[in-house]
């Protein structure tokens, strides 16, 4: 089991869904002074798509969160909150799927932090509306990545995810240490969160109140 410095902070990124979760685990200094200080732990991504049981993979999403928890002691964890620009039954899985990581982290007391897909694109890339490809090129020149190192997607999310995380929350962070999202990040305004409200003001005819 690892061991912490009391001057980090290790923080945990998730990357929800059902067929693939994206992880990633970050050691950051509590106070930023230097560019490049950062350090990814572990990144990765577990996929489920031979899993045929939709519950079954909520069985392997809550194991895999627990071993990386277990290995990494974080302290807290950043998760992508659900997006509504998809239909319903996607939204459900993707809840389920949020909500079998999180439970790995309330079962070790650890805090939860949620983003929406926006919000996190804007803290790396400065664009609400980026691609998976800019996000994931903004992420490997912030860490340095080697240029053949081979990444999925959705481990470089759970990265940016993290790292959105660190920046929203770090206090002496420089403009600029990193990538052009942090400074416009934080003038944005507005708090982190569910976008559970976005999606019944949507889909008004959708939603049916018990």
């Amino acid at each position: 089991m690892a061991e912490k410095a009391t001057a980090e902070r290790i923080i945990l990124g998730i990357d929800p869904g059902t067929n693939v979760m994206g992880f990633a685990v970050l050691r950051c200094p509590l106070l930023q002074t230097r560019k490049g200080a950062v350090v990814p732990l572990t990144i990765g991504a577990l996929k489920m798509k031979k899993t045929e049981s939709h519950y079954l993979r909520l069985k392997q999403i809550r194991d895999k969160v627990m071993e990386l928890i277990s290995e990494y002691l974080p302290d807290e964890m950043a998760i992508e909150s659900p997006y509504f620009g998809i239909n319903v039954t996607s939204v459900v899985k993707l809840c389920r799927a949020q909500g079998a990581a999180m439970t790995a982290a309330l079962d070790r007391d650890i805090p939860i932090h949620e983003y929406p897909p926006a919000r996190v694109k804007i803290a790396i890339t400065g664009n609400g509306r980026a691609s998976k490809e800019q996000v994931s090129a903004m992420v490997r020149s912030i860490l340095h990545f080697e240029e053949n190192q081979d990444v999925p997607f959705d481990a470089t999310d759970a990265l940016a995810i993290a790292l959105c995380h660190y920046y929203e929350t770090s206090k002496g962070l420089p403009d600029g240490a990193f990538g052009h999202g942090a400074k416009k990040s934080r003038s944005k305004g507005g708090s982190a969160g569910s976008c559970w409200e976005k999606f019944v003001e949507a889909n008004k005819n959708r939603v049916h109140k018990q």
